[in-house]
């Protein structure tokens, strides 16, 4: 049985184009070997020609991983939740679910970046939401809601949790307010 969590392909492209936009405004945090820079970049590519439908979501789902081996080369805290978010980006051709956890990771860079800053993180989450179009939201929308339904990243488990969780609780809170 397929997850509430999964979305249809459809569904997934365009919430990919989302992602893929939130996760590429902290990518200048990401600082790695040559290697890991080029995978992180092909990741970036990868995720806007499947948004675009140019690509199948089982050739993204062979390689939503790599991002997610290249934060382990990041020379930052902040780099890594910035790889992070692009693997994020990456797997919603597997789950749209992990839309949501694009935007939140990218917050996440954002404030190991600018500790204490909290006016910057704030106007993080303030650009994601303005940059959600309205399909985009709606589609957003289906998604349960954080920690209810374990069928996938939204799940109790490493999204629900610290300024993951926030975030995404916060992003789910607006979306479904407008």
């Amino acid at each position: 049985m397929t997850s509430i969590q999964t979305l249809s392909d459809e569904d997934r492209r365009i919430v990919a184009q989302w992602a893929v936009a939130c996760a590429e405004r902290v990518l200048p945090l990401f600082d790695a070997d040559a290697t890991a820079e080029a995978q992180v970049r092909d990741a970036v590519a990868r995720t806007h020609a499947y948004g675009r439908g140019e690509s199948t979501a089982a050739e993204e789902i062979r390689q939503r991983l790599v991002p997610v081996k290249a934060a382990n080369a990041a020379t930052t805290p902040a780099g890594a939740a910035a790889a992070r978010a692009v693997a994020q980006a990456a797997a919603v051709a597997h789950m749209g679910a992990h839309a949501l956890g694009a935007a939140a990771y990218a917050v996440k860079a954002v404030s190991l970046a600018h500790p204490k800053q909290h006016e910057i993180v704030a106007a993080e989450i303030s650009w994601q939401i303005d940059h959600l179009t309205e399909q985009q939201r709606l589609i957003l929308r289906q998604l349960p809601a954080l920690g209810t339904d374990s069928s996938g990243p939204l799940g109790p488990g490493l999204l629900s949790k610290g300024i993951l969780g926030s975030t995404i609780s916060e992003l789910q809170a607006q979306i479904m307010r407008e």
